[in-house]
């Protein structure tokens, strides 16, 4: 590989970062993390082993990364869907059916993600933790949001309200298929109006 297009350059359309992920993600969901070489990696994007460890330093990172994408997504939408202008009721519920349908669009990555997270370093395990707390913890204001205001039912905990939510969101993966009876949008459509009627006075 030339030396420009280990430092970025596109190859066929995309960045090369863009290509390892690409690779990564389908060998990861094709035959596991652990069974997958950086030889492979490297070989499926059409780039050298030190583009790969320029941009990602490693197979750990490429695994961090394939989860990262998707919970970035997904904290950026949550946030404008926290800080819009309407009622609480509306702001969770589009909350709780974005998630749903933005995990099915990545839905490899999310499989990935729960299958291997073992297999990251104590600092990046404890950094991805972080991060997914810090989504729960917005979700969960919302929720708590609704409660002070009476428009949702204050009987249950709001900790136990989102764990009620995203573990309908976590078994995503062993279930949904894109050629099955129900869309995205119909399942995240369900699942939010499941939450709402759980919370309703």
């Amino acid at each position: 590989m030339s030396r420009t297009a280990t430092a970025g350059t596109t190859d066929g359309g995309r960045p090369v970062p863009q290509r390892l992920l690409a690779a990564a993600t389908r060998l990861f969901a094709d035959q596991g993390y652990d069974r997958t070489s950086v030889q492979e990696i490297v070989e499926a994007a059409g780039v050298t082993k030190g583009a790969l460890y320029h941009y990602f330093g490693s197979k750990d990172d490429l695994l961090h990364e394939v989860y990262g994408r998707v919970l970035r997504l997904q904290q950026e939408r949550l946030d404008a869907f926290a800080c819009a202008d309407a009622p609480v009721e509306r702001r969770l519920r589009d909350a709780a059916a974005d998630v749903v349908v933005t995990t099915i669009e990545n839905l490899d990555d999310t499989k990935i993600f729960f299958r291997s997270m073992h297999h990251l370093g104590p600092e990046k395990h404890k950094q991805v933790r972080a991060e997914r707390r810090r989504y729960h913890e917005r979700f969960r204001a919302l929720v708590e949001e609704g409660q002070r205001a009476g428009v949702f039912s204050a009987a249950t905990p709001a900790d136990l309200v989102v764990d009620y939510h995203f573990g309908s969101v976590h078994h995503l993966a062993n279930w949904y298929r894109p050629d099955g009876a129900l869309t995205a949008e119909q399942v995240a459509e369900h699942l939010a109006d499941l939450l709402l009627r759980a919370l309703r006075p």
